[in-house]
C-alpha cells in the first residue's frame, strides 16, 4: 500500500495593512465637542468629557461663560420688562437680543472649528478665570 501523502502547505499571507481608523474618530469627536461647548446646557459635555484636550475645555468653559450671560440677561430684561415705563421698549429689544445670541454663538463655533478663539471683551476673561 502507498503511504499517505501529507497536505500542501497553506498558501502564504500577505502582511496585513494597519488600519487608519484611530484619526479619524478623534477629529470627528473633537469637532463634536467644539459644536457642543456653544449649545447652551450641552456645554458641560465637553467640559466635562474632555478634560486632557486644553482647547475643547477653554470652549466649554467660553460657552458655559455666554450661556450664563443670556440668561442673565433674560432675567434682567424679564425684570424691566414688567416696569410699566420701561415695559414696551425693552420687550422690543429683548426680541433682538436672541438674534443676536445666535449669531455670536455660530461665530464662536465657526472660529472653534477653524482653530481659533472669538475673544468677546469683558465675557473672555472668565472663561480664563475657571
Amino acid at each position: 500500500m502507498s503511504e499517505p501523502t501529507p497536505p500542501p502547505p497553506p498558501p502564504a499571507s500577505e502582511p496585513s495593512q494597519p488600519t487608519s481608523s484611530g484619526g479619524g474618530s478623534a477629529g470627528n469627536n473633537k469637532t463634536l465637542m467644539l459644536i457642543l461647548a456653544y449649545l447652551g446646557p450641552l456645554a458641560l459635555v465637553p467640559f466635562l468629557v474632555e478634560k486632557d484636550d486644553q482647547e475643547v475645555q477653554w470652549h466649554a468653559k467660553h460657552g458655559i461663560v455666554l450661556m450664563l450671560l443670556w440668561i442673565a440677561i433674560s432675567i434682567v430684561f424679564t425684570i424691566l420688562t414688567s416696569i410699566p415705563v420701561f415695559g414696551c421698549a425693552v420687550a422690543l429689544v429683548s426680541l433682538v437680543v436672541p438674534l443676536i445670541a445666535l449669531v455670536v454663538h455660530i461665530l464662536c463655533i465657526v472660529k472653534a472649528l477653524n482653530g481659533q478663539r472669538f475673544l468677546i471683551p469683558g465675557v473672555s476673561q472668565y472663561a480664563d478665570k475657571f
